[in-house]
């Protein structure tokens, strides 16, 4: 039985009455990929506070797991874009991992041998093990990148949010982040707001596009390059150059 992870029914939202999002639809199921692109000011991260529960839905329906998003906040995984830090700030790999713990965390005495097998067991997922002991910010990009990932997989959530995860990080890393993801999309539904649309192709099952409404992209090697209602995008752009060039 396929199982659904995400659903969005008749959502709209604004700022000050202006409307950022109008009636969204979207349904995810247990190892979707979807990627999120559009243009800046579109709505993407919006979508994704609304998912995380950053912001209130007013006007229509978000449930993950058939819950509300804050009954389901451990088993959702977040990924910022930004992971520039402080790097004269002495905190290890190890310790900025079991931050993903928050919900367990033991202010008095610590961490428990649990959680640190589990943080651990994380590192290990996104190859950066032997990092452990490493102060974060000797790190480069590509491996802070995959030390927030690991971070968001402390409580092992079903839902895996990522936001631009390859933004400041050169192209060999940017490909060795999406075939991780790709490995840990055979056990965790995972969203990515991206706008590489080369590699949306490469590894997401469905795009969605979202300037205010959303456009979804199902089975994307599938779909057909002739424009649906008046929408074209970038999607169908990048599948009519591969079919050219296959």
């Amino acid at each position: 039985m396929i199982k659904k992870i995400l659903e969005i029914d008749d959502l709209t939202f604004s700022y000050d009455d202006n409307n950022v999002l109008e009636n969204i639809n979207l349904s995810l199921n247990e190892k979707d990929f979807l990627a999120i692109i559009g243009p800046n000011g579109g709505g993407k991260s919006t979508l994704l506070k609304l998912i995380l529960g950053i912001l209130e839905t007013k006007n229509g329906k978000i449930t993950i797991n058939n819950q509300n998003p804050s009954l389901q906040l451990s088993n959702i995984g977040y990924v910022p874009q930004n992971t520039n830090i402080n790097t004269s700030f002495p905190i290890k790999v190890i310790e900025v991992v079991l931050m993903g713990h928050i919900s367990y965390k033991k202010p008095i005495f610590g961490y428990g041998k649990d959680e640190i097998a589990c943080a651990l067991g994380a590192l290990a997922q996104v190859g950066m093990e032997k990092f452990a002991n490493s102060k974060i910010g000797s790190l480069s990009g590509g491996q802070r990148q995959r030390v927030m990932i690991a971070r968001a997989l402390c409580n092992h959530p079903t839902l895996l949010l990522l936001d631009e995860p390859t933004a400041s990080i050169d192209v060999d890393g940017q490909k060795q982040i999406y075939e991780l993801l790709k490995e840990l999309n055979k056990f965790i539904t995972i969203v990515v707001v991206s706008h590489d649309i080369s590699v949306t192709l490469n590894y997401a099952n469905k795009v969605a596009y979202i300037n205010k409404f959303l456009k979804l992209h199902n089975n994307i090697n599938k779909f057909s390059t002739t424009p649906q209602n008046g929408h074209f995008c970038e999607v169908e752009l990048m599948q009519m150059f591969r079919n050219k060039n296959v």
